[in-house]
């Protein structure tokens, strides 16, 4: 805190004077105190310490809080006394401060409201007033020492002390409040390292406030506005008398708490205003506990709505989706939830709900499908055509919010009230959040189902939907897709009739994924099917396919695996294999033993020239050809590889099953080799000697 300060001497051997220019901000109290401390240990004036301190406090806090402008402090002592000015610059009408200048007499001057504090310097000081500037107005105090009266001034200043001593029978009792007592109770505060300070803060308050003013009894009465009602916070003494005598101040505190102060005393000169006092004492450290608890729960709120977001944004499914909603919702932000999405026509459609009560549901149903213009249907319809928040009536209280995302009006999230309060304005932001991520996580599954009903639909135009089926020869093909199954793979086999009784059968995998491998991947099997219909020899098949790829350019290339099979007398096949960059297959013997056959060649679509050379491979009754794409062969299990090894050796135990059986068996090899999704499409095409 900067500050300039200007000793001074009017007198150099009677009087001690300092002034100083504070800031109007919460360290200017302790200030202003530090100044007067220095100047009565000067003048040896340590005996008006408590009564000097506690009245600088009350003056400058009363400037800082109501002026809020620099204050100006003098502080002057002498062998008499002491008196401390403190000065702001806020001009305005002369009764915003209402004070009154003390007198000799009995007589009190009242204090206004926003001058309650002024109290206590009616109370202590010898003499008090006020001085209006200018510039604005300043409030001055003066201590006198008893023992520099003199004798014949002495009663009558000590009168002055306790001018509201004998004002009634209670007062003579117990007597005015001393400067120590008061001290005690405006410097009460909580325990800062307990963990619910105000109960016992808040009863050591109210105890003293009672023993001063003679109290048979004392209530402090709280209510959160958690749904838990008004509380008792502190008792002191009896249970107050419920008449018309009783002392009832309400806390200063804002919404949701609200609360009072009951105090079972006689009415007197300062029972009242002290009572306002120590419940303006509470309110604060009131207001911190309902701001602590607010950035709590803020965090709280902020906490939930992230887990919330994760989790609705972890399902891709809509369905689920919708389910997932009402148990967000549900009990923490109230009673009861329903989701209602809107049809092709327009027409609000119930998708979920849920009630904290499950024994309640059947009702909250029936009273969701019920239609009339006071109907629960018909403030849905309200909030979803106004996009803006509706109240819901009895029997199901609560409130309807818009679901819209992206511009789209997708439903309403109505909300059931807490079985105990309303909503309060937090929890109702939250829900609205919570409707904006809902709209957006329902809108996400949607497109998301969209585009997995698109992709399905491009990757089974560009698979045969069944095989043939033809006398001696077994065709099966197991497929799976990649994990994201709203991306559509580049992986496809087929099987072409040829002239002559034979069989052609091709399985390939185009680079990448996604709509432009699906174009690549349909060309090559068009253009396959095409070149062989017309009955040119594989190679030139090949050849021709390599120069469409090339021309076309994009960065595609295509592996490929061709085999023209069929009978060559007696029970063999004949098997003219070719290879262009694709794995080489393996050879499952009828009699048992598995080899790799064939010999690799140029991947498709990569160089002007391909070298795809022929491999015959004969296949006797029993024996199988197994293809396969490098999804089988690049499964991951960590770091770790399916491999082609790893396939040979667990297509061995296959010999002598169908062409089914041995597709199926090492589809589930290859998935069970990782518990993860696959990376990349599997294909398996296995050609197998019926032949018995």
């Amino acid at each position: 805190m900067s500050a300039e300060a200007e000793p001074g001497m009017t007198d150099s051997s009677d009087e001690h004077v300092r002034r100083v220019r504070l800031p109007a901000d919460r360290r200017t109290p302790a200030a202003a105190r530090a100044l007067v401390r220095s100047v009565l240990a000067e003048a040896d004036l340590e005996e008006l310490l408590n009564e000097a301190l506690l009245l600088t406090t009350e003056l400058s806090t009363n400037a800082v809080e109501h002026a809020r402008t620099e204050l100006d402090i003098e502080v002057a002592a002498d062998e008499t006394g002491l008196t401390v000015t403190v000065s702001d610059f806020a001009v305005g009408p002369v009764d915003e401060l209402v004070v009154g200048v003390r007198n000799d007499s009995d007589e009190i001057t009242e204090v206004a409201e926003r001058g309650r504090g002024l109290l206590l310097v009616d109370h202590f000081a010898s003499r008090w007033g006020t001085t209006y500037l200018p510039t604005g107005k300043g409030v001055w105090f003066r201590l006198d020492r008893h023992d520099a009266a003199p004798p014949d001034q002495r009663t009558a200043v000590t009168e002055a002390h306790s001018p509201l001593a004998g004002s009634d029978t209670n007062d003579t009792a117990h007597g005015a409040p001393s400067a120590a007592a008061m001290s005690e109770l405006m410097q009460t505060s909580p325990d800062p390292y307990a963990e619910d300070p105000l109960p016992e803060f808040a009863t050591d308050l109210v105890t003293r406030l009672a023993e001063m003013v003679g109290a048979a009894g004392g209530v402090v009465r709280l209510d959160r506005g958690d749904g838990h009602g008004t509380q008792v916070l502190a008792r002191y003494g009896r249970q107050p008398r419920d008449d018309n005598e009783l002392i009832r101040v309400p806390l200063a505190v804002h919404r949701p708490y609200a609360g009072e102060l009951e105090l079972d005393a006689a009415p007197s000169a300062y029972a009242r205003p002290l009572a306002v006092l120590a419940a303006e004492r509470l309110s604060l450290h009131l207001e911190n506990d309902r701001l602590r608890r607010a950035d709590v729960r803020r965090s709280a709120w902020l906490t939930f709505l992230a887990e919330a977001s994760e989790l609705l944004a972890q399902s891709l499914d809509v369905e689920l989706t919708m389910a997932l909603i009402p148990q967000l919702v549900v009990p923490r932000l109230g009673q009861w939830c329903a989701v209602h999405t809107t049809d092709e026509w327009g027409r609000l459609r119930l998708a979920a709900a849920s009630h904290a009560d499950e024994s309640v549901l059947p009702q909250l149903h029936r009273v969701l499908q019920e239609t009339g213009p006071d109907s629960i249907q018909a403030r849905l319809r309200e909030a979803s055509r106004s996009a803006s928040q509706v109240p819901l009536g009895a029997p199901m209280e609560g409130f309807a919010v818009p679901l819209i995302a992206r511009g789209q009006r997708l439903g309403t999230l109505a909300v059931g009230r807490h079985q105990r309060h309303r909503h309060d304005p937090d929890e109702v932001s939250v829900l609205e959040d919570v409707a904006r991520r809902a709209a957006l996580a329902i809108e996400n599954a949607r497109i998301h189902a969209e585009r997995r009903r698109v992709a399905q639909t491009l990757q089974q135009s560009l698979l045969p939907p069944v095989l043939p089926l033809v006398e001696g020869i077994g065709f099966a093909a197991e497929y799976v897709p990649t994990g994201d199954d709203a991306e559509v793979g580049g992986d496809f086999y087929d099987v072409v009739p040829l002239p002559g009784g034979r069989w052609l059968v091709v399985i390939g995998d185009v680079s990448g994924k996604g709509v432009e491998a699906a174009a690549v991947t349909g060309l090559v099997r068009d253009v396959i099917r095409v070149l062989v219909g017309d009955g040119k020899p594989l190679p030139e098949v090949l050849g021709r396919l390599n120069e469409t790829l090339v021309e076309r350019g994009g960065g595609r290339y295509c592996t490929l695996a061709l085999a023209a099979v069929g009978p060559a007398g007696g029970e063999q096949l004949d098997v003219d294999l070719h290879l262009a960059g694709h794995d080489r297959p393996v050879l499952l013997r009828g009699g048992g033993g598995a080899d790799f056959v064939g010999t690799g060649g140029t991947a498709l679509g990569l160089l002007d020239s391909i070298a795809t050379p022929t491999a015959a491979v004969p296949l006797g009754p029993g024996d199988a050809l197994i293809f396969y794409t490098d999804g089988v062969t690049e499964r991951r299990r960590g770091r770790e590889l399916f491999g082609t090894e790893r396939l040979r050796d667990a297509a061995a135990p296959l010999a002598g099953y169908s062409a089914d059986v041995t597709a199926a068996r090492l589809r589930a090899t290859a998935i069970g080799f990782s518990v993860e999704a696959p990376r990349d499409d599997i294909a398996i095409l296995v050609l197998r000697n019926d032949t018995i």
